[in-house]
């Protein structure tokens, strides 16, 4: 094909800004979806000495192999990869233009205008505050839109650093299967697609919330145990001037790290019921380069039956998450009771796997004194013990490519069918 004007022509163009992780790997997925026929990638930088070093970069992967393997399985087909125009960064994968530009770093002042690209995959970690004007001298996510896009996804969740501004109405933050259909081609202009672990916990919660024994939930928490991530160090580093955790300077592969995440604040945001609960989460980093774990503590204010049973226990759990996975969930959350471990994650195309043979639960009872009720006002007579069900709950994901980039790609399909 001939380039008109050095530009790819395509009736369904994506534009990607940043080539990592994430970027790299919505490439990978939307190569395998079909839905997008032309593709434009920002690196804000010169990659290798030549247009074969990025393709090279890009049909390689550490964690799961090739784009041949990807696409094709161990079949021994191979992608059909053609330079077009090395000096523009033009070339095809299979007969799908792809051009590379590589000189500006800062949103607005990416020809995205110019490429006609109207929708745009943010996914260089870098941009991440909507409240931030096009005009930052460091950049925004909204100098995207004053360089020709119409629509923005960040891969990540949005990070507000002054506390005192507020969500701006055109943002808005999604997880495919839990809230997408929310969006207001109108109205939202800047979405953000979450986190991984948001994405998993989401879609683990759900089912919860929407279930009669289960949606009286009295407080709940969630660790997850998260594989290593690029904003670690390879071997112990001097931290930065304005670190907080010291501990993400440390070796990732020679230690487990306790951090922070904000997937239950994120959660908030998607699902809003949890706000009237007190959740908490935390992160633990272990050395592995995929596939994470979601352990979910819920208590339940549960019921008794006529025998005196609770009604609530992990055969009802498990019938909860075996009905989504069948039903309203299919193909987004999974059930099963194998004897998995995190390499059987890998490339995993769910939000989450619910791992059935470890959920458990236990009941007992709060006690709720007559004396301190009437202390408080409040007419009684006597002491009461109310039952209560904790459960422990499983959720494998692969926090990039099976889970994540498989959901952040389906809202963006969902997005550009909706473009006006």
């Amino acid at each position: 094909m001939e380039p008109t004007d050095n530009k790819i022509t395509g009736t369904r163009k994506l534009g990607i800004n940043g080539a990592g992780r994430i970027g790299k790997l919505t490439l990978w997925n939307h190569l395998n979806e079909g839905h997008f026929d032309a593709f434009v990638i920002n690196t804000g930088r010169k990659v290798g000495r030549r247009v074969e070093d990025f393709i090279d970069y890009l049909v390689k992967d550490s964690t799961y192999g090739s784009l041949d393997v990807f696409l094709y399985g161990y079949s021994g087909k191979t992608c059909n990869i053609e330079i077009i125009d090395e000096e523009e960064g033009i070339f095809e994968i299979n007969g799908i233009p792809i051009k590379v530009i590589t000189k500006s770093r800062n949103p607005r002042e990416i020809p995205w205008a110019k490429e006609d690209v109207r929708l745009v995959v943010e996914c260089s970690g870098v941009f991440l505050d909507p409240t931030l004007l096009a005009e930052e001298p460091n950049g925004s996510i909204r100098g995207h839109l004053e360089a020709g896009a119409e629509k923005v996804l960040v891969s990540a969740p949005f990070k507000i650093k002054d506390t005192a501004q507020r969500m701006p109405s055109d943002s808005a933050m999604f997880v495919y299967g839990i809230n997408h259909t929310d969006y207001d081609p109108n109205e939202h202009h800047i979405i953000s697609a979450a986190s991984c672990t948001t994405t998993g916990l989401a879609h683990m919660v759900k089912p919860l919330l929407e279930n009669r024994e289960t949606a009286d939930i009295i407080t709940g928490s969630m660790s997850t145990v998260h594989a290593a991530t690029n904003n670690q160090n390879i071997l112990d580093a001097v931290p930065k001037a304005d670190a907080k955790d010291l501990r993400r300077s440390r070796s990732v592969f020679n230690n487990i790290i306790l951090t922070s995440t904000g997937a239950a604040s994120a959660l908030e945001n998607i699902l809003p019921e949890i706000s009237e609960i007190g959740f908490m989460a935390d992160s633990v980093r272990i050395p592995v380069n995929t596939s994470s774990l979601i352990v979910l503590n819920i208590t339940f204010n549960t019921l008794l039956d006529e025998a005196g049973e609770p009604i609530l226990n992990r055969s009802v759990i498990n019938e909860i998450y075996q009905k989504s996975a069948q039903g309203p969930q299919k193909g987004m959350l999974e059930f099963n009771e194998k004897q998995n471990v995190s390499s059987d994650m890998i490339g995993h195309r769910s939000a989450i796997v619910i791992e059935g043979i470890e959920n458990h639960t236990r009941t007992g009872f709060m006690p709720v004194y007559a004396k301190s009720l009437r202390e408080q006002g409040i007419e009684a007579h006597h002491d009461i013990n109310i039952p209560v069900t904790h459960a422990k709950i499983f959720g494998w994901y692969d926090n990039e490519l099976g889970s994540y980039v498989n959901f952040l790609g389906k809202l963006t399909i969902y997005v550009d069918k909706n473009m006006l």
